[in-house]
């Protein structure tokens, strides 16, 4: 039976605690070979957020239980910038050395990376911090959507609905995909009971926003360059708080996850008409790296920009030829 264990961090939201039993109590239920035990792991005293006033839980698993774990699963919690203490981190590294594998989410994130063990890795947060990790921490390749990013022993995502993402990821990891997605179904689909009618509701979102198009228009003119929130409040005239607020009102994305499409969107335009290389692609759409390109490319359409030019040019008409 694997262990995993759920870090417990002072300022720890509630909701994230009990997010790894629900996702493996949920494919247990209904699959008998998935068995798994969770454990949560923690200091003493710490103070979880999220109810009408702070709780303070101790359990019979402390930082030292972390050496029985399979996975570790690294909640948001306050105090992320000041960094963990040395016992954490110890821990931490000691479990990706003995095989083990790290899900962090939302400012847990942070806190893995104060380990090292994202260095030259990929790795994502949510929206509101993804320029501060990157700032923080350089070698971390950042991906601004926020959806799980797995790459080694890590797996990282965003906050609030990020923890069964990552669950999910681990889930899928180790007892395939069909099992997985019955999961994240049974989980999911009731909140989509009312699909149709949030739609309109977005759509209208939409219609009614107005004003970012110039910044969009000025954003698409420089995809080759390092644009940051602070360069696009600047250009819109109003703070980071309003520019997020209005661009998720008008795209449904924040501005940074929205650049990401528009420099995947233009990069598709250019291996469908052209002859450029990948490298070529990737400097003028503003990736640092075709790699980085290429791994955006395939975890938003499914395949390579080279398997995607030659599809391309298989179905194009002998005058396209």
């Amino acid at each position: 039976m694997s262990v995993i264990a759920v870090l417990a961090l002072d300022g720890v939201p509630g909701h994230q605690l009990t997010v790894p039993g629900l996702v493996f109590g949920a494919a247990a239920r209904e699959f008998p070979d998935v068995a798994h035990e969770v454990r949560i792991c923690t200091g003493p005293g710490v103070t979880v957020t999220g109810a009408p006033a702070p709780l303070r839980i101790t359990t019979p698993w402390g930082l030292e239980h972390l050496a029985e774990a399979d996975i570790v699963f690294l909640p948001g919690h306050d105090g992320y910038r000041d960094g963990p203490g040395a016992e954490v981190l110890e821990a931490l590294r000691a479990a990706v050395a003995r095989g083990g594998r790290i899900g962090a989410v939302g400012t847990g994130v942070f806190t893995l990376a104060a380990t090292g063990l994202l260095d030259g890795r990929c790795a994502t947060t949510g929206w509101r911090h993804t320029e501060e990790l990157a700032r923080r921490h350089p070698l971390i390749e950042v991906d601004p959507l926020g959806t799980a990013v797995c790459d080694g022993p890590c797996v990282t995502s965003a906050g609030v609905f990020g923890g069964l993402d990552v669950c999910l990821s681990f889930l899928r990891q180790d007892h395939g995909e069909r099992v997985a997605g019955e999961t994240s179904r049974e989980l999911i689909a009731p909140l989509h009971t009312d699909a149709d009618g949030v739609q309109e509701r977005i759509d209208q979102e939409l219609t009614d926003s107005a004003g970012l198009e110039p910044t969009i228009r000025w954003m698409e003119a420089r995809l080759h360059l390092p644009l940051t929130l602070a360069d696009i409040a600047a250009h819109a005239g109003i703070s980071v708080s309003s520019l997020n607020r209005r661009f998720l009102a008008r795209t449904g994305a924040g501005p940074l996850q929205h650049l990401l499409r528009i420099r995947l969107e233009r990069a598709r335009t250019l291996l469908g008409e052209g002859e450029e290389p990948v490298e070529r692609i990737a400097e003028r759409t503003g990736f640092r790296s075709a790699a980085q390109l290429r791994r955006h490319f395939g975890r938003l359409t499914g395949t390579t920009p080279r398997a995607y030019r030659a599809a391309r040019r298989a179905n194009a008409s002998p005058r396209e030829r």
